[in-house]
């Protein structure tokens, strides 16, 4: 081994160590108590398959993927919408008053979910129920007292966090596109749209694929959010499945049991953010 080779495993074994630490050795310790019936404190037995059979017929946490997948449809789909949209504002000619706009837009991302779920529960339940007071509107009273209510109160509060900090990536792709094909499109007299749809959206595909991956795992892996807003309720109908796991694992004490909830989820969004970098990296290509 020459000493080239040698420094560069003497950089990566750090980064390799905590990979294992952090990443490779817990998921292998939950997968195995997923094939036991895990406490928290001791193993009594070994139940094979049992854990994953179980969780089949277990109404509440199919209940809850089924609510959180829905949500991630709706919260991904319009993440992005808005993100693109205050990308194109943004990168218009507004000289310093850019800055600020981004800067304003971004600033919801810097702040913890628990404390943005507390934000938007006051302002759903106290400011919305002044304003259906005032004003009669039967559409702001009793919010987060349904499930209805409570699933695009969550929307709402994924999209003012997240939409900024996809706008930053959306910006990135923007800001290289070269402006000679921009000044060319407006010589041959393109309209506002052809010039996004024809020049900047085959040149933005690359963020499409960013964009989607990180929205599509931030929105399935909701918690802090969840619990801070509705905490699941009412009734449950609004939790979310890492809220489902975390209640099995910590309230029931059931971890085996969660392990393998906690097994499948992971194998779900695996799956779909393969189908989906696949799908985005072929279109992509095809543009």
């Amino acid at each position: 081994m020459n000493n080239k080779s040698l420094s560069y495993w003497v950089f990566l074994a750090p980064c390799l160590l905590a990979l294992f630490l952090v990443l490779i050795l817990p998921l292998a310790y939950g997968v195995y108590y997923s094939f036991t019936d895990f406490n928290g404190f001791t193993i009594n037995t070994f139940v094979g398959l049992d854990n994953y059979t179980k969780l089949f017929s277990d109404t509440q946490f199919l209940k809850s993927l089924w609510f959180t997948a829905k949500f991630s449809v709706v919260a991904v789909i319009g993440v992005n919408i808005i993100g693109m949209a205050l990308a194109l504002l943004v990168t218009q000619k507004m000289g310093k008053l850019s800055t600020v706009f981004r800067t304003i837009y971004f600033m919801p991302n810097l702040i913890g979910g628990i404390v943005l779920g507390f934000i938007w529960q006051f302002v759903f339940i106290k400011a919305f129920t002044a304003i259906g007071e005032m004003t009669g509107i039967e559409l702001f009273n009793g919010w987060l007292a349904s499930e209805a209510t409570g699933f695009w109160g969550l929307v709402i509060l994924f999209l003012w966090q997240m939409s900024g900090y996809i706008m930053i990536i959306y910006i990135s792709f923007l800001n290289n596109i070269p402006h000679e094909l921009m000044e060319a499109a407006e010589i041959d007299g393109a309209s506002a749209w052809q010039k996004f749809w024809k020049i900047k959206f085959p040149l933005i595909a690359p963020a499409f694929t960013i964009s989607l991956f990180l929205t599509l795992s931030n929105a399935f892996k909701v918690y802090d959010q969840n619990l801070a807003l509705t905490a699941g309720g009412p009734f449950g109908s609004t939790e979310m499945a890492a809220m489902n796991i975390y209640n099995t694992a910590f309230k029931i004490q059931d971890m085996g049991y969660a392990q393998s909830k906690a097994i499948i989820f992971l194998f779900i969004i695996a799956l779909i953010s393969v189908i989906q970098i696949y799908v985005t990296r072929k279109r992509e290509t095809d543009l």
